[in-house]
């Protein structure tokens, strides 16, 4: 099968496209997918680049979720049969076990769910990784209702699930993104207050919006310089829910920003999510997004010999997620 190697940890540039790599076979309880689509997400690249706390055997297969379509199935499998359609939930694919970036992956039959009815296969592909992962940052406090949420990087792929979602809570929503040349299809999508990470007035224009009462909750996507902005932000024990790190480190944190308004930080780990909690997630989120007539959004679709191509895309900032179409 075609497949896309990682030879070391060296970065994107030690990825190869091999053309004759094995086939894998289902044990017991796994699944043999055919591969349509596979997203990408930007701890693919941290784990090419020795940034993430895994260390698969090499040549390793990136790629952590997808859609595709029953191959073949192992001994004791009883959810799934040949030509179902599955999404790949989260689990260790692309992390210690081959992953999506190939025309066949193994899943263990319970790191894999239906198709839900009435979605594409794209807008299946797009959804398990960044859709748990929103569902856990909004959620991992307790429930907390009619909030104000600020969610930094609001056009890429957590951050429109956590977008839509957040709606789905009746909460309403700040975003941050670049330049706001998105500004229309975010408004339209439910984002509230649209704020440049660069503008100066920053703290003010959300004050203003908040009645200087604050926000009740970040999803940080961001990190960086904005962060120590965004702490600013909070209501008297407000929370942070950090995702991602694409600006890289937080420069000069002062732990005392913390203490005055007893703000709260904590980490968003979706393999944090036992199989069975994923599943009932999954569900939820569905369930969620189906009744407000919501559906995942993709920005781009790439040839699967673009896969380099399609990590630029990412990093340059797309609305929504960026896919590798592989059997389409």
């Amino acid at each position: 099968m075609r497949a896309w190697l990682l030879d070391d940890f060296a970065g994107l540039n030690a990825l190869r496209l091999a053309d004759s790599h094995p086939r894998p076979t289902p044990a017991h309880g796994e699944v043999l997918v055919r591969v349509r689509f596979a997203a990408l997400n930007p701890a693919d690249r941290f784990l090419a680049e020795n940034l993430y706390p895994a260390r698969p055997r090499l040549p390793h297969i990136l790629g952590r979720d997808g859609m595709g379509v029953v191959e073949s199935v192992g001994e004791g499998v009883t959810a799934f049969k040949p030509g179902d359609r599955v999404a790949v939930l989260r689990g260790e694919a692309g992390v210690s076990k081959p992953g999506t970036f190939a025309e066949f992956v193994v899943v263990p039959q319970e790191s894999l769910a239906p198709a839900p009815s009435g979605w594409s296969d794209r807008e299946i592909a797009a959804a398990p990784l960044v859709y748990v992962t929103a569902y856990q940052a909004l959620n991992q406090w307790g429930p907390l209702e009619d909030m104000t949420v600020l969610i930094t990087g609001v056009s890429g792929g957590v951050g429109i699930a956590a977008l839509q979602l957040a709606r789905t809570y009746g909460h309403k929503v700040i975003g941050t993104t670049r330049g706001l040349a998105k500004r229309q299809r975010l408004t339209e999508l439910g984002v509230e207050l649209l704020l440049d990470p660069a503008d100066d007035d920053f703290r003010a224009k959300v004050k203003e919006f908040t009645a200087k009462r604050g926000v009740d909750l970040v999803v940080d996507n961001i990190a960086g310089p904005l962060f120590n902005v965004v702490l600013d932000t909070l209501a008297y024990a407000g929370r942070v829910s950090v995702v991602g790190m694409l600006a890289g480190f937080v420069p000069d944190f002062n732990t005392a920003r913390l203490l005055f308004k007893r703000t709260r930080i904590g980490g968003v780990l979706v393999t944090d999510y036992a199989a069975e909690e994923s599943q009932r997630v999954w569900k939820e989120i569905v369930r969620r997004l189906n009744a407000a007539d919501q559906r995942p959004i993709v920005d781009s679709v790439f040839p699967f010999e673009e896969l380099r191509g399609a990590f630029d895309k990412l990093a340059a900032g797309p609305f929504g997620k960026v896919l590798l179409g592989v059997h389409t």
